[in-house]
């Protein structure tokens, strides 16, 4: 349906737009019975304008985490398979070290980069007020104080969790992108302290990208402890 294809110019935005609500009609026709989805995808905050076209009243929740700890968990699990080659790198230059493999991830076409160019597209535009930021140390720290707050955000009934007893891998995905373990979470949510293996230099360097802790000119919500007083 782009500009690429020959066949585009016979085409209206209605008749695009039509498409893609089907799309997603026929995707979820098995959920008639639901009356929200939850559609997890880091690429949604990069197409804020079409979602609020097909859908005005959708919302989304974005997990934020410093920069420099989501790299060192990708360096983690890159070493922990060190015979294994993830495709998350395209040429064996950009797996050869850790400042090679985090400048390729941090590109804003790549893996890590992609998502925080999207999420502060989506932050600083014009749909901003349908986003809430959730800081991920918080969300490990105090599970139940921030799903209340989501819940409050997204204006529906709560839910009882069971925040020691989580469950959920996705061992095949991962197996295919080269990485095992992507997705893999621990069973009880709680905070985790360790050691980076970054180097000093690129966990500050990276740890300075996280814009979202001062959102000055942002309509978007953010749930995040309040820092003590200076």
């Amino acid at each position: 349906m782009g500009a690429w294809a020959e066949a585009s110019v016979l085409m209206t935005d209605e008749q695009r737009e039509r498409i893609l609500r089907g799309l997603f009609d026929s995707y979820y026709a098995d959920r008639q019975d639901k009356d929200v989805i939850v559609d997890t995808n880091r690429a949604w905050c990069g197409r804020m304008p079409a979602l609020k076209r097909l859908f005005p009243e959708a919302k989304v929740i974005c997990c934020v985490r410093s920069v420099a700890w989501v790299m060192d968990s990708i360096e983690r699990l890159t070493r922990e398979h060190p015979f294994t080659e993830s495709k998350l790198f395209n040429t064996d230059s950009e797996r050869s070290t850790v400042f090679t493999r985090v400048d390729a991830l941090a590109q804003n076409d790549r893996f890590v980069g992609f998502a925080w160019s999207a999420l502060k597209e989506a932050v600083y535009g014009e749909h901003a007020d349908s986003l809430l930021l959730v800081d991920f140390e918080l969300l490990t720290s105090s599970p139940e104080r921030v799903m209340d707050l989501i819940y409050d955000f997204l204006g529906e009934p709560r839910f009882q969790h069971d925040f020691d007893n989580i469950v959920f891998d996705e061992p095949a995905f991962d197996q295919q992108l080269g990485l095992p373990g992507l997705h893999k979470v621990h069973a009880k949510v709680a905070p985790i302290r360790r050691q980076t293996v970054l180097p000093p230099d690129v966990f500050e360097r990276l740890d300075a990208l996280s814009f979202w802790r001062d959102l000055k000119g942002s309509k978007a919500r953010l749930i995040a402890a309040v820092p003590p007083a200076a």
